[in-house]
């Protein structure tokens, strides 16, 4: 069962300041540095989030207004996601930092305020509000974790991220849909440790096919921030096995992800 609506908003809000506290106060130079995803520095990441942030806002707040948005896009994937940050973009960080928090704030209250049990619309289908949330908090985690990455910050997960983890599961077929493929006929199995060291289960008790580790590392492997071989997740039958190289909790082009290794050094500064 996906967790209560009213549980999502909480920790999409938590995440959201999380990552405030992230980039408060970092300095110009901070801003333009270069992230893990190929063209976009620290304030595309924040401008790509505010974007999105405010696409969703708009969906939980006014579904005309989210169609005729919805209408302006393009079949090109990328181009619309290139041009929905632009108006983000901004040379002063602190323009920047507003415009994101206006956005945040606007999309966190609507989803808030949408009744649980009736669909918003989005862009492949209506989502109920709580599993639009924790869309948010997938986006918020994996751009998140890029501008880590570009600061060299470690960061620390607490058990929220179970949140992100059912939406990973209940996505599951997103990896084989985005490359053209047709998921197996199979259900599988989860055994996660929670950064408290809580063991939690996902899937069917009885799967024969499972996916074992820790529940941040999937969440790594899910948004495509990690390379499978940089994380400590075991498979037990072949379609498990299949399902770590196409793991993805988000819809369109899976992208490039990352290179074995990658983030070697940031391990070193950090051990």
């Amino acid at each position: 069962m996906f967790p209560d609506h009213e549980r999502v908003i909480s920790a999409l809000t938590a995440d959201g300041d999380d990552l405030d506290r992230l980039v408060a106060n970092l300095t110009p130079e901070q801003w333009a540095l270069a992230t893990p995803a190929e063209g976009w520095t620290v304030a595309h990441q924040i401008a790509h989030l505010a974007a999105t942030f405010h696409l969703a806002g708009t969906a939980a707040s006014d579904p005309e207004g989210f169609a005729a948005m919805a209408a302006t896009l393009t079949p090109d994937f990328n181009a619309n996601v290139d041009g929905a940050l632009q108006r983000f973009l901004d040379s002063s960080p602190a323009t920047m930092l507003g415009r994101w928090h206006a956005v945040r704030a606007a999309a966190e209250k609507a989803l808030a305020a949408a009744p649980p049990d009736q669909p918003v619309p989005w862009l492949v289908r209506p989502l109920p509000p709580g599993v639009l949330a924790a869309a948010g908090m997938m986006e918020l985690f994996g751009h998140g974790q890029d501008i880590a990455d570009a600061l060299g910050v470690h960061r620390t997960h607490t058990d929220r991220i179970r949140i992100l983890v059912a939406f990973a599961v209940r996505v599951w077929d997103f990896g084989y849909l985005a490359r053209d493929l047709t998921p197996p006929d199979v259900e599988l199995g989860f055994d996660l440790t929670a950064p408290s060291g809580t063991q939690w289960q996902f899937g069917p008790a009885d799967a024969a096919q499972r996916i074992t580790g820790p529940a941040v590392d999937l969440c790594l492997l899910a948004t495509r921030r990690r390379h499978r071989a940089d994380l400590a997740l075991t498979a037990t039958g072949p379609d498990a096995e299949r399902w770590l190289d196409l793991a993805q909790a988000y819809r369109g082009p899976a992208g490039t992800g990352r290179q074995p290794g990658q983030f070697d050094h940031l391990k070193a500064a950090t051990s």
